[in-house]
Order: structure tokens, then C-alpha cells, then sequence
């Protein structure tokens, strides 16, 4: 890993800072045995993501970004409270145990925020598949206990979206309510 800089103790005890160029250590050694992570790595299967999805992607082309490692970016954004797909990668870019269980080292890149939004809204809005999958995996979090369920967030200008095409196919105009 790359670093900048470090502090160093100086002989009165105050830290200055120094530069090195290189940490030695493994990611897996950072992760706390009772990681949420790590447990959910421990219960959760996502094999089923690559062979759902093997009819979505062309052997031909530039290569595509694995979709268990989008899945497990967006799981994390739910678990904790990461509404933004930009701040998301951002904080990816600094958690070592979100680095730990996307499977992606400080020598990997991440995949661009805007990849997200293309592939749920884009891509697999009119399958579902994606929402599918996420919703398989938080079933799997709940059945071993990983997660409660008991709250919920989302980003309301979706849900809005979705009330307003849902009411729309039903005949009917929904208003956001006045405050």
C-alpha cells in the first residue's frame, strides 16, 4: 500500500510526521473475527450471482465488472446508510474491511459510481434481475440473523418515481404530499 506519510515519535514524545512508501500486511488479518463482514462472508452464498447472470453479459467486448462485486459494493451501502453511490465509492476507497470482503486489494481499481446507477437503472431495470439478487441476499442475511429487517431506507426520489408509474398504470395521479 502507498502511503504518504506516518507519524513518528520524536525523542520529547511529540509525533512528527515522516513518509514511507510501502505497509506489509494482509488485508484478512485487519477484519475482527466478528466483523459484520466477515460474518456475512461466513453465511452468505453468493455464488448464485454469476451463473443467474451468465446470459447478461457477451463473452465479446471489453470486459464487464464482476456482478457479485457490484452486489457486495451495494450491500455494504445498505448496511451502512449510504444512500450515494459517489460517497460510496469514496468510503470504499478508505475501509479496509469493505475492501476485505469486495475481494478488491489497494492495487485494484473501483468501479466508477456512475456503473452502478447504468446497471440498476439501465441494464436490469426491465428484468428486475439485480433487485432479484439483492433481495436473495438480504434474505439469506435475515434467515441467518445477520440482519433484522425492522428499518428501512431508501433514496425518495425512487420511491417517489415508483409511486408516480405505479398510480400512472392504475389511472390515477399521485401528488407528493404538501407539508
Amino acid at each position: 500500500m502507498d502511503c504518504h506519510w506516518r507519524r513518528t515519535e520524536t525523542h520529547d514524545g511529540s509525533h512528527a510526521r515522516s513518509e514511507s512508501l510501502f505497509y506489509y500486511f494482509g488485508l484478512e488479518d485487519q477484519v475482527a473475527e466478528n466483523h459484520l463482514l466477515r460474518l456475512i462472508d461466513e453465511h452468505i452464498d453468493f455464488n448464485f450471482v454469476r451463473e443467474h447472470l451468465k446470459n447478461s453479459y457477451s463473452d465479446t467486448g471489453r470486459p464487464s465488472i464482476d456482478p457479485e462485486l457490484l452486489l457486495r459494493i451495494v450491500l455494504i451501502g445498505y448496511l451502512y446508510g449510504i444512500s450515494s453511490e459517489r460517497k460510496l465509492v469514496e468510503e470504499l476507497r478508505m475501509h479496509l474491511a469493505w475492501r476485505w470482503f469486495t475481494g478488491l486489494g489497494f492495487d485494484q481499481e473501483i468501479p466508477h459510481h456512475s456503473t452502478f446507477s447504468k446497471n440498476r437503472h439501465g441494464r436490469f431495470q426491465e428484468s428486475k434481475l439485480f433487485e432479484q439478487m439483492f433481495e436473495r441476499i438480504v434474505a439469506q442475511c435475515l434467515e441467518a440473523g445477520l440482519v433484522r429487517g425492522d428499518k428501512l431506507s431508501v433514496d425518495g426520489t425512487f420511491v417517489e418515481r415508483m409511486l408516480r408509474k405505479r398510480a400512472a398504470s392504475r389511472g390515477r395521479n399521485w401528488r407528493k404530499p404538501r407539508k
